[in-house]
């Protein structure tokens, strides 16, 4: 891909030869298919994870579980089978293309396929179609160092009472609005604000500043519920820092000294320029990266 993004990787051939699982069967990456009549292609019907493996370990496993279940049980959407079994399916999936480290996971299920192309769900003709898509992914080290420029986009993030964004679904079309609309203005991302105006999230990562040392980030409600935000959080406040989780507008954000993006992939990813503004010396910032180092240490660490 050209440009910069949250979401790039390091280009890898190991993946062109990778198999991807489907519903219990592994096949050549452009041999796996799903129907047309499949729920996630028809509407977006279903629920996903994105999981890393560090040295024959899932990170953050138990938290991606959490997250799924409850994000099936939300839309009624019956898995087929436990949190153990699943989990053995994705390190069969591992075992099967001898991966060990360094690997990004999607985790996808949808409703199943449908008997014709609509809304309802009582159309289903059986169980869940349940894809894993493993690959050797890592961050793109330019994107660290350059950091991220954001466009705060005119396409707000959803209300809980709306689309409550603690549900990961496959249905992303705002966000793909909003990152279309920065893209086209000349950003990497799209920074998102609520139905009241502040600040909620970009387009498929979580939004923090730096204000001398105190982290801001918002309140929670409007916003992806990400793990990688959640332990970003926490490990500053053990290390005896100030996190606040907070309304707060594009006015303080312009005033802050250091501004970064978490996700599953990337960690954290420092952000340069908003509203072609310079985030403070325009460079990744010092807290940034003792931050990133943390992280990275629990990353690590397991």
């Amino acid at each position: 891909m050209t440009g910069t993004s949250a979401q790039g990787y390091a280009h890898d051939p190991r993946n062109d030869s990778v198999q991807i699982y489907v519903n219990g069967d592994f096949f050549p990456r452009d041999a796996a298919r799903v129907s047309i009549f499949d729920s996630g292609f028809v509407l977006g019907d279903g629920v996903w994870e994105g999981l890393r493996l560090i040295n024959g370990r899932l990170l953050a496993i138990d938290d991606h579980m959490d997250r799924l279940y409850e994000g099936a049980n939300v839309i009624g959407l019956d898995i087929g089978m436990d949190r153990a079994a699943l989990v053995g399916e994705i390190h069969r999936t591992l075992r099967h293309n001898d991966m060990r480290d360094g690997v990004h996971i999607r985790l996808m299920i949808t409703r199943g396929t449908k008997s014709t192309v609509n809304q309802d769900p009582r159309f289903v003709l059986g169980g869940p179609t349940i894809v894993i898509v493993a690959e050797y992914k890592q961050p793109r080290p330019e994107t660290k160092r350059a950091g991220l420029r954001l466009m705060t986009s005119t396409i707000r993030c959803s209300t809980p009472d709306v689309f409550d964004l603690r549900l990961n679904s496959h249905s992303r079309l705002n966000f793909i609005q909003a990152l279309i609309q920065a893209i086209n203005m000349g950003a990497d991302e799209a920074l998102m604000l609520d139905d009241r105006g502040f600040v909620a999230s970009c387009n498929s990562t979580n939004f923090f500043i730096l204000r001398g040392r105190a982290l801001w980030t918002s309140t929670g409600a409007c916003c992806f519920n990400g793990i990688t935000r959640r332990k970003v959080m926490q490990i500053w406040r053990d290390a005896g820092e100030t996190v606040c989780e907070k309304d707060f507008t594009l006015a303080e954000v312009y005033s802050a000294d250091e501004a970064f993006v978490t996700g599953t992939l990337g960690g954290i990813t420092p952000v340069t320029r908003i509203d072609g503004r310079q985030v403070g010396s325009g460079t990744p910032g010092p807290i940034t990266q003792t931050l990133s180092r943390l992280y990275q240490d629990f990353v690590a660490a397991g």
